[in-house]
């Protein structure tokens, strides 16, 4: 007889990442910021559910979230300030920083602000973390 499956437990990590300078034409493609994401969540060991991306017009910001069984990744970019917003949430054993890393190296943004915030566990609330 196999074992019992072992219980899901919520404790996680939760990335907030500020990409600044970031080259705008890469900010602007909803097909590439999905295939970008999807990358990055498999690099990070994660599971995808469903994604759902959206352009808000030509040369305008994209907006998207995966759904992912441990979590989610959402980024919201703003080409013309050269800027994305990335919201990285994992749990179980899918690594959010290999997802980070992963989005940073194809945007190369010139700058990354990141507040890392231990999600269901007794462990400090925020940390802020410099790349």
């Amino acid at each position: 007889m196999s074992a019992p499956p072992l219980a899901h437990r919520p404790t996680g990590q939760h990335l907030l990442a500020d990409l600044h300078g970031v080259d705008a034409a890469l900010l602007t493609c909803t097909a590439s910021i999905d295939a970008l994401l999807r990358h990055a969540a498999l690099a990070a060991g994660a599971t995808i559910v469903h994604g759902h991306f959206h352009s808000f017009g030509p040369q305008q910001g994209v907006t998207g979230v995966l759904l992912l069984a441990e979590s989610h990744i959402s980024i919201h970019t703003w080409p013309e300030w050269r800027f994305a917003a990335l919201d990285v949430f994992m749990c179980g054993e899918a690594a959010p920083q290999l997802a980070l890393e992963a989005i940073a190296r194809q945007l190369r943004p010139e700058h990354i602000d990141i507040n890392n915030i231990a999600r269901g566990s007794s462990a400090p609330a925020i940390d802020k973390v410099q790349p």
